[in-house]
């Protein structure tokens, strides 16, 4: 991790093995796709042998309360942010712009504030950021996952299609 200072505004750069998030990916049980950019790695995993969809719901639907209280991870359905992490997520599509329902993209943002500090102040090393890959990736399989708001990210699991209107 760099250090970057530019005047009155600090940024941490994280520097990131493409190599070892595609392990952390596969020991998940993931298939997976790289894709190393200078801001961002992106990563596309799939699970295509699971029979069910990823456990991506969404949070404000009374019907999917139980998800809801298991759940470690909240997505922004906006704009795809991990809540309190340099993550981001977003649905994959096929061909005819239908989600697919056993995989999505992960964002791991490089370039941070300075400020920026995961849940309980912890500061940002890749260290740390590997361990939360491989967690959000176990609860897209195991626990589940929350869609926050409507927007760009659609949930995957649970109840998903809302009748009348929400609150």
């Amino acid at each position: 991790m760099h250090v970057l200072e530019a005047g009155l505004h600090k940024f941490l750069y994280l520097e990131l093995d493409p190599e070892f998030v595609a392990n952390i990916a596969q020991q998940a049980g993931f298939e997976h796709k790289v894709d190393n950019q200078p801001r961002v790695l992106s990563l596309d995993v799939s699970a295509p042998e699971r029979q069910a969809p990823l456990l991506l719901f969404d949070a404000a639907d009374p019907g999917n309360l139980g998800w809801f209280s298991r759940c470690q991870f909240y997505v922004d359905g906006r704009n795809g942010a991990v809540l309190q992490t340099p993550l981001s997520l977003a649905n994959q599509r096929d061909r005819a712009g239908r989600v697919l329902q056993q995989g999505v993209r992960i964002q791991i943002a490089k370039e941070l504030p300075g400020t920026f500090r995961m849940p309980g102040r912890q500061p940002v090393t890749e260290q740390v950021v590997y361990a939360i890959l491989f967690n959000l990736m176990n609860a897209l399989l195991n626990t589940g996952v929350g869609v926050c708001g409507n927007g760009v990210v659609k949930p995957l699991a649970g109840r998903t299609e809302h009748s009348g209107q929400r609150n």
